[in-house]
């Protein structure tokens, strides 16, 4: 009975292996190993080992600058930036749909703009911030602007509308989280005189650390290797990692350093992924010493 029960278990986790095996596990085997050959002239790498991809990302230029090491910096502070402002913008967003009668409609909503391909709703934001625009059409029929002004290809453009694009992302994780917040806590921290914003603070928010942590990983993860939203909205004003690794494959044929630059988004992710375990692993710890107290 036991043997036919792991004969049915290895069955049905078989299609799930195979899947993670071939599009995720072989694919990135591939990638870490291409990070370590050589480039070849023409495109492509040798089979040889060399180290230089790395050794290129650390390469100082005549002028004292480090190209690579300015474009991850850079990258790295758009991430946090829209990662910030996603989760202030989702927090409040969660909390009142998990408190509004109506959350069904509301996360059907939230959902609704998964419905729509990602390129078409990046290009919606061209048609509203562009030139001939929606918004400077406004903003001129109602006279604040004597001329169009041009609202695309800079930092501020990127940065709305990767806001945009992984909302939904951040909202879903902490609606699940505040939803199962105990909002008697809030009313009995206000009954002992704490005001309602500092109730939020002090009681609510340590709460739900967890889903904060989770938004916060489903934001800043896809955004620090996002390729489509600067390249469309920021043009040649913004340069991001994702499209240095794009551009080494599609103009230079440079395997090994786009391989390389890959990796270190990888290590960067799995970092922020055992930051989170072992913040789940305290979070579970601390919950069990206090239940202890509590007993004692």
């Amino acid at each position: 009975m036991t043997g036919s029960k792991s004969r049915a278990g290895t069955a049905y986790s078989l299609p799930l292996t195979l899947w993670i095996s071939l599009f995720f596990l072989i694919p990135m085997v591939i990638v870490f190993l291409y990070s370590f050959l050589t480039r070849d002239v023409g495109g492509g790498v040798r089979g040889e080992f060399s180290l230089d991809a790395y050794a290129t990302i650390f390469k100082q230029t005549s002028e004292g600058k480090f190209i690579y090491i300015d474009i991850l910096g850079y990258t790295l502070a758009m991430a946090v930036g829209a990662t910030v402002i996603t989760i202030a913008l989702a927090l409040p967003c969660a909390y009142y749909i998990a408190r509004t009668k109506h959350n069904s409609l509301l996360l059907f909503l939230v959902i609704i703009p998964f419905w729509v391909n990602f390129m078409i709703r990046i290009y919606a934001w061209v048609a509203i911030l562009g030139q001939s625009g929606i918004l400077n059409g406004f903003l001129v029929g109602i006279g604040i602007l004597k001329e169009p002004v041009q609202f695309l290809f800079n930092d501020w453009a990127v940065l709305i509308v990767l806001v945009y694009t992984n909302l939904p992302f951040a909202i879903l994780p902490l609606f699940t989280t505040i939803e199962k917040f105990d909002f008697g806590l809030l009313e009995a921290a206000r009954d002992l005189g704490a005001s309602h914003h500092r109730s939020l603070w002090s009681v609510m928010l340590p709460n739900i650390q967890g889903g904060i942590f989770t938004a916060i990983l489903f934001t800043f993860i896809p955004i620090f290797g996002t390729f489509a939203v600067p390249d469309v909205m920021g043009n040649t004003s913004v340069f991001m990692l994702g499209q240095l690794i794009t551009s080494k494959l599609k103009y230079t044929g440079d395997y090994p350093m786009a391989s390389s630059l890959s990796v270190v988004i990888l290590i960067l992710t799995v970092a922020g992924l055992v930051l989170y375990s072992a913040f789940q692993r305290k979070q579970e710890q601390n919950k069990r010493v206090t239940i202890a107290e509590e007993t004692e």
